[in-house]
């Protein structure tokens, strides 16, 4: 039996949770997630912790912040004045927001504090700074 290596395409079904034991992501009620190792589509961690599995393995892997989101980075955290927002927004701390570059490239940001006159948002990925345990199936290897 063949196990996964580097350029491989693989089915894998996983749950995804936080430290706390929350479940962030899973592909139990949908389809697999399919994706080709080394192409950078997903966090280093889960990757290599994909290589090597077998047709119907299954484990549970930590992955460590470093290997998945990283650090949050406080040069992340911007201050934008409420003027600035659109009037018909009214922004709530958890709240998603984005912001166009003039290329129209977007920039996604949560809302991480209101101010009487400004809120701050953070563009760190919601991840960001902590481990992750995943639990994962290999279905496939194409």
């Amino acid at each position: 039996m063949s196990h996964v290596k580097e350029n491989d395409t693989v089915q894998v079904h996983y749950t995804g949770k936080l430290s706390s034991g929350q479940v962030f992501d899973s592909s139990a009620d949908r389809e697999p997630l399919e994706f080709t190792l080394g192409q950078g589509m997903l966090i280093p961690g889960f990757e290599k912790a994909v290589l090597d599995m077998k047709v119907s393995d299954k484990k549970t892997v930590v992955i460590d912040k470093n290997e998945a989101y990283g650090d949050v980075q406080k040069e992340l955290f911007h201050e934008v004045k409420k003027d600035q927002l659109p009037q018909d927004i009214k922004p709530e701390v958890g709240m998603g927001l984005a912001s166009k570059n003039p290329d129209g490239t977007e920039h996604q940001f949560r809302v991480a504090a209101v101010n009487d006159d400004h809120i701050i948002v953070d563009g760190n990925h919601p991840l960001a700074g902590q481990d992750l345990t995943f639990e994962l199936e290999l279905i496939s290897i194409k």
